[in-house]
């Protein structure tokens, strides 16, 4: 249960830094790094979600 919660938190994280990239940051100077950075937590959460449904966690 505890890992289905981690992997709606870092959805949620990473939906939300890439919705402010697309809005409010969207100037920003690094605004490249920033959305990189939500790209790798979507990365993490696939293989959390891969490991839970092939029983690896």
């Amino acid at each position: 249960m505890a890992l289905w919660l981690v992997f709606g938190f870092i959805l949620l994280s990473a939906t939300l830094i890439l919705a402010m990239t697309f809005g409010p940051l969207r100037a920003a100077a690094n605004v490249g790094v920033i959305r990189m950075i939500a790209y790798v937590q979507y990365a993490a959460a696939l293989l959390l979600l891969g490991a839970r449904l092939t029983g690896k966690a």
